[in-house]
């Protein structure tokens, strides 16, 4: 079927089950960000791949809600599916359930399955339209029916890691989670999220693209664990090493069986990270506490173990980085480049690395105005040739058994604007500054993209995605709770704590400019006034110094990008050859 087929037939669907709005999150029982091929439920509905969105359906209109990071891309997967794009004003909320509200009449009928919608969204939709006589629905499942050959959940075998590599056993995390279970009178806690389950049973696998999660559920009280996962992924070994650390294994699909029938009088789950149907079978009587996975701020604070690791793999990227921005100096004049070619050259030098498992999302490699998608991904429809002129923006990660990388550099292959040059050192200034930033003990999210943002505002120009997240080790590349962006989150930057400082700049139709390093949260000093924090840059790889008007630098700005340049070399220096290293060295030589 096409797109347009498959719309006519949900809504026959819709018809006959009285439905009349139904929602489609971009989700699964895990509330995931990037997904398994069986849950792409978006895409195949409508032909939209980015990772962020919301379908709404109604018989005479189809939208997608998404933010600005999609609107291009959206305009033109969704041309001829018979869905329009509907802009989100701020990124996250449930602006559909508004939409609906106002275009439904009292008596009508919203669904959604939920199996692939949060708690959060689920409890969103319901205040907005319930109060407005909607009855809304969350069990009602349209795309099973419709989907043929709908692919198969993964199989691939999951492995532990060693406690040397993760620095903290899995006796030792339980632990920890069930001190946070008992602050909370909390009898039992489940765990849907796949890198919460990953990070407190020392677990991964390849369920997920990019994301080295494993498929499953883990039910915590006192005194069991329980991992409910395909039972196929596990080799006797594991199985064993598991139950010596208190876990106990048991099939995928008897979770919800464990949720309807629970025997405690209170459970812990997390509404941003447990689907609505888990926490609609849990029985009437058993008190609900709804707050963040404690794994989630536990993971967020890295132990030394995992910051050692996290800076030699760091080494390892740079060489990667290093030795593919050499080749691409020569590759682009020799012709027969393009967008999906040099990514495909970058996962090549990255693969070369020790202990390398996987790119750790899809490389954004944005040539001209491309750059200016900031979550583009090429196909073979939108493929450009590279050539010797404009800016070429490579956002791109790894995942090593020793961490994960998250890196974006923006290179001219040939006759810059002015314009380009002043948007490229505005962006500049503003990741110097957020990396310089010095702070008080507690300070927020959305205080270091005050900062980040501060010089790029001076100028009159923004952007429209937030200045940082989270990041895992060797896990999600996009990890909470902590977050830069505008939002006012409730969540102190705690040493320890490894985030992006990614500011940017996009004229459409033109080019898009981004630069981004990992940097590590640490005390920095106190006073009379309290302690402070500031961070340590992690990422090794020279930013362009071509593209820089110095005469719009300060003196700080120019001595940071100097020293940054030079550490970068002497970090990498001793991994290149005779040639890597003398043409490293003519990129970080000082301005």
């Amino acid at each position: 079927m096409t797109h347009s087929e498959k719309l006519t037939a949900i809504r026959s669907l819709m018809k006959e089950q009285g439905v009349d709005g139904y929602i489609i999150p971009s989700s699964d029982p895990h509330i995931s960000e990037y997904l398994p091929d069986r849950y792409k439920c978006i895409a195949w509905t409508s032909g939209f791949t980015g990772s962020a969105g919301t379908l709404v359906i109604t018989q005479d209109f189809a939208g997608l809600w998404t933010d600005t990071r999609y609107f291009v891309q959206a305009n033109e997967q969704l041309a001829g599916s018979g869905f329009e794009l509907v802009k989100l004003k701020v990124q996250g909320n449930a602006e559909y359930a508004d939409w609906l509200g106002e275009h439904l009449t009292k008596g009508a009928k919203v669904a959604f399955d939920g199996n692939l919608a949060s708690l959060l969204v689920a409890q969103s939709v319901q205040q907005i339209l319930k109060p407005l006589d909607i009855v809304v629905d969350g069990h009602v499942d349209l795309l099973s029916p419709l989907w043929e050959g709908r692919p198969a959940l993964p199989l691939a075998k999951a492995y532990l890691l060693a406690d040397t590599t993760t620095g903290q056993s899995t006796k030792s995390k339980l632990a920890a989670v069930r001190t946070v279970l008992a602050k909370n009178r909390a009898q039992a806690h489940l765990v849907s999220s796949l890198d919460d389950l990953a990070w407190l049973l020392n677990i991964r696998g390849r369920d997920v693209p990019c994301n080295p999660v494993v498929l499953g559920f883990v039910y915590v009280t006192a005194d069991e664990a329980i991992l409910y996962i395909e039972t196929a992924k596990l080799d006797s070994e594991t199985v064993i090493s598991l139950e010596a650390s208190g876990v106990t294994v048991k099939p995928y699909e008897e979770v919800y069986a464990q949720v309807s029938n629970l025997a405690v009088e209170s459970i812990l789950i997390d509404p941003k990270r447990t689907c609505f149907a888990i926490y609609d079978s849990i029985p009437s009587g058993v008190k609900i506490i709804e707050k963040i996975n404690p794994s989630a701020s536990l993971k967020a604070i890295k132990n030394e173990v995992e910051i050692g690791h996290t800076r030699e793999t760091m080494i390892n990227d740079g060489v990667a980085m290093t030795k593919f921005f050499k080749w691409l100096e020569s590759a682009v004049p020799a012709g027969g480049e393009s967008e999906i070619s040099i990514a495909a050259r970058l996962q090549e030098f990255r693969e070369e690395q020790p202990g390398f498992n996987d790119i750790s999302f899809g490389t954004i490699a944005g040539y001209l105005d491309h750059g200016a998608l900031p979550h583009y991904s090429a196909s073979k429809e939108s493929n450009y040739d590279l050539k010797t002129s404009g800016l070429l923006l490579v956002d791109s990660g790894g995942q090593y058994q020793t961490g994960t990388t998250d890196i974006t550099r923006v290179v001219s292959l040939g006759n810059i604007t002015q314009e380009e040059k002043e948007d490229y050192t505005t962006v500049l200034k503003g990741t110097i500054e957020g990396s310089q930033a010095i702070y008080p003990q507690g300070s927020k999210g959305y205080q270091i993209d005050a900062i980040t943002r501060r010089p790029i505002w001076a100028t009159l120009r923004n952007y429209g995605h937030g200045t940082g997240h989270g990041v895992g080790f060797f896990l999600n590349v996009h990890e909470g709770p902590q977050t830069f962006n505008a939002a006012n989150i409730d969540v102190a930057i705690e040493a320890g704590m490894i985030s992006s400082i990614e500011p940017g700049l996009y004229r459409e139709g033109k080019h898009g400019i981004r630069i981004e390093n990992l940097v590590l949260s640490k005390r920095a000093d106190s006073s009379i006034f309290g302690e402070f924090m500031d961070f340590e840059t992690l990422t090794i790889c020279y930013i362009a110094t071509d593209l820089v008007d110095k005469t719009l630098l300060d003196q700080q700005h120019i001595n940071w990008l100097n020293q940054y340049n030079q550490w970068v070399y002497d970090k990498l220096e001793g991994r290149l050859n005779d040639d890597e290293k003398a043409w490293l060295k003519t990129k970080t030589q000082a301005i």
